[in-house]
């Protein structure tokens, strides 16, 4: 008897250690390489602190996002952040916002953020949005239409996207989880990576000719 219970508590103590011990700190950034020597460290997992005694408002404060940005792009729309590097007092926080414009018929291309889930507010116009799953769940597109007030959450690391379908400009204000979210706008990652990705490869990978692979990277 004494054996089984010594087995269930060091079984429930094994247990307790790894859920303890297994959990790792969220990355704040694309990439943090291993270093044996500190003295040669340049990066840490997000941003050095300041001594909390010299902090001051203006480190949590920002101004401007009330001012539309400018849509004259090829895309028609335009990102105001707020985040560790516009709000300093955010480092280690794990939230930040934008402010998203969009002209008439201007999008937010397919993208995705790797460290944030989003959630999206519009406060005006009217944006056909949406994500899609991964392969696990067959890449279904979860989208719908959203109007003034209206709030769509777009889950951690999926692709998706806002399109404003109206005649008028639209705006809208996001909040992700991360301090530093991160943005892969898929178009440009594939077609406009430095250096390029194999033409040949990126051909048969989107079943296209090599030529309209050479267009598409010609323009990215």
């Amino acid at each position: 008897m004494r054996n089984v219970q010594f087995l269930t508590g060091f079984a429930l103590l094994i247990l307790a250690s790894s859920l303890a011990s297994a959990f790792d700190p969220s990355p704040l950034q694309d990439i943090c390489v291993a270093i044996d020597e500190p003295k040669n460290a340049v990066f840490v997992n997000g941003k050095f602190c300041k001594d909390p005694k010299l902090a001051r408002p203006g480190d949590f404060f920002l101004s401007g996002l009330d001012k539309p940005g400018n849509t004259a792009n090829r895309l028609g729309f335009s990102v105001k952040n707020a985040n560790v590097e516009q709000i300093p007092g955010l480092n280690t926080l794990g939230i930040s916002a934008v402010r998203i414009d969009y002209a008439p018929y201007g999008q937010n291309p397919p993208h995705t953020h790797p460290r944030a889930t989003e959630i999206l507010t519009v406060l005006e116009g009217t944006l056909y949005v949406g994500f899609v799953t991964s392969n696990q769940l067959n890449n279904t597109l979860i989208a719908k239409v959203l109007k003034k007030g209206d709030v769509f959450v777009f889950p951690i690391g999926l692709i998706h996207f806002q399109f404003n379908i109206g005649k008028t400009n639209a705006v809208a204000i996001a909040a992700l989880s991360s301090q530093n979210p991160g943005v892969i706008t898929i178009a440009n990652s594939v077609f406009g990576a430095n250096p390029p990705i194999n033409t040949e490869f990126l051909a048969k990978a989107f079943q296209l000719d090599v030529d309209v692979v050479k267009d598409l990277e010609a323009k990215f």
